[in-house]
């Protein structure tokens, strides 16, 4: 299968919504991206129309188209019936007139194709009285039926679709002509390119839309429509059918759109519960008119019913029939085989996703599969990785958060905007002597905590970083740092220095004590000094009036 649908690896955003809708999941997951994987897919476009990001693009065939218009050889385009639906108001004239501003020699509806198709899908019905007949123009029915039901291969209709009824019809008329399919739909690229050379190349409506608007190309409105075009009804659910002409009377005739529908109208059959019945499936809701271009630009499913249906006629295209065996188709398919794990592999994997009974597999669908058990088959297939699970991150998520927060010596306090209590941890709670978490949890912090520093932080928004303050009520010292968060939750971080400051209080009493002791000390010492200087004094004074005295009396003699 070509690589018709592509991953924008930047824009993938690990979100899961394309695997959510792939009916087949056929889509893995690898370094938090997703990739399409080919073999398994069937190219319905889904993740495409639904993927949030447009992380999914489709393979652009336009510089493919101007190399064969390049070429010298006619180019004709066959635009499928649903282009009114996608250009309102314009009718095949104002197309064809657009398109040959482009180069193209000329444009036709796909819907004469379809005329040749449906007549055959009557005279197989009426000759070769099939028991269930199951219509063959959705490419994508085609790829489901081939790679995931392959005993179902015989109820196909084993002729054309229209798009190749269509270009072998054009070519038949025009022998040297290239012909270009545009339509609303992925899977076709991938029909053309196995159509042996009946279609040389297939565009979407939005591709075609570009390249107008890249020429400047203004498609003129032109009321066209008439009585010869029953079979534009074909891009409609149950278009078909309501194409027939004949219906067998004792057959069902039953139009299936839609991939949840089409899965189960084949296990039905698959099962052996249907018979005598002519099946119109289409892997689209609303059949093309919701093709994956249509639904994912121009989805009015209501509207687009009612342009096709007021462009289409009563009577059949005037065609001229192609040959019998030119209209057969064969059907070749190849499953990719699957892995069959074991009871206790899948076990093992779904312990490893911390589901280790029954009860734990919750089958959310968050990770894109319906059922856990699913989601372990593709993590042992290696197409899903184990943290695709969101209960399990949760889990994980939430239990590594309550482990820092429990197991952290500091309090934490987290308030909502209406300073109520959301979290609180057993660190907070043995600074304020609170018995259990729940004895506070949505309470207002006001019942426990002065709230004046949390409500400056509120009308702020500003931080307030390690403030030292004394819970006069819990006789506790806390230095508090208080976060305004972005999810305006008030988040409290409260170190207890109880010890710390009484410690710090202790050093400063025998400070003060020891500079006390020190003051009387010097004041002790300076009258003991004081003391002795007045003893000198008087003892030097003593002296010196006896030595005097004594000079005199031996003077004197």
């Amino acid at each position: 299968m070509g690589d018709f649908l592509r991953l924008k690896k930047s824009n993938c955003k690990n979100c899961y919504k394309c695997i959510r809708h792939c009916p087949v999941k056929s889509i893995r997951f690898s370094g938090n991206q997703a990739h399409i994987v080919p073999d398994e897919c069937v190219l319905c476009g889904q993740c495409f129309v639904v993927c949030p990001q447009n992380a999914k693009e489709i393979a652009d065939s336009t510089e493919t188209v101007k190399v064969l218009i390049q070429s010298g050889d006619p180019v004709i385009a066959s635009v499928a019936p649903s282009f009114v639906a996608n250009y309102d108001g314009i009718g095949i004239g104002g197309i064809r007139k657009a398109l040959q501003k482009l180069g193209f020699a000329d444009a036709e509806e796909t819907a004469i194709g379809a005329t040749l198709v449906k007549k055959e899908y009557e005279r197989m019905l009426r000759e070769e009285k099939r028991d269930i007949l199951i219509s063959s123009c959705c490419h994508s029915v085609n790829l489901m039926i081939m790679k995931y039901y392959p005993t179902l291969v015989p109820y196909l209709a084993n002729i054309l679709s229209p798009m190749q009824a269509h270009c072998m019809d054009i070519k038949k008329r025009n022998p040297n002509a290239k012909t270009v399919f545009i339509g609303p739909c992925v899977a076709k690229k991938d029909e053309g390119d196995h159509s042996n050379g009946l279609v040389d190349a297939v565009m979407t409506f939005e591709e075609l839309t570009r390249w107008l608007d890249d020429e400047k190309v203004v498609i003129e409105k032109e009321n066209d429509s008439n009585n010869e075009s029953r079979a534009r009804i074909f891009p409609t659910s149950g278009g078909i059918i309501r194409s027939m002409t004949e219906k067998l009377p004792d057959y069902s005739y039953v139009a299936i759109d839609g991939p949840d529908n089409c899965i189960a109208a084949l296990n039905d059959i698959r099962d052996g519960n249907i018979h005598n019945c002519f099946i119109e499936m289409s892997m689209c809701h609303s059949s093309c008119i919701g093709g994956p271009v249509l639904g994912k630009y121009h989805r009015m499913p209501v509207r687009d019913y009612a342009a096709v249906s007021a462009y289409s006629g009563k009577e059949d295209f005037k065609v001229e029939p192609l040959a019998d065996n030119l209209m057969a188709k064969s059907f070749n398919f190849s499953m990719k085989s699957k892995l069959n794990p074991s009871e206790t592999e899948i076990r093992q994997t779904l312990a490893k996703m911390g589901k280790t009974k029954p009860e734990d597999e919750l089958n959310c669908g968050s990770c894109g599969y319906n059922t856990c058990r699913e989601k372990a088959i593709a993590i042992i297939e290696g197409k899903a990785e184990i943290s695709m699970c969101l209960p399990f991150l949760m889990d994980r998520a939430e239990n590594f958060s309550d482990n820092i927060i429990n197991n952290t010596p500091n309090g934490i306090i987290v308030l909502n905007e209406e300073l109520e209590v959301q979290q609180i941890n057993n660190a907070a709670c043995k600074i304020m002597n609170i018995r259990t978490p729940s004895d506070v949890m949505g309470e207002p912090i006001v019942r426990v905590l002065d709230p004046s520093i949390f409500l400056k932080v509120k009308l702020e928004h500003k931080n307030i970083n390690d403030v030292r303050t004394y819970l006069a009520e819990y006789d506790k010292y806390v230095e508090q740092t208080v976060v305004y968060d972005s999810d305006h939750l008030i988040i409290c971080i409260m170190r207890d220095v109880t010890d710390e400051e009484k410690q710090k209080q202790k050093k400063e009493s025998i400070s003060r004590s020891t500079v006390e002791i020190a003051d009387k000390v010097v004041d002790r010492q300076m009258r003991i000094v004081q003391d002795i200087a007045s003893l000198l004094g008087e003892t030097a004074a003593e002296t010196k009036i006896a030595l005097t005295k004594l000079k005199e009396s031996i003077s004197d003699e």
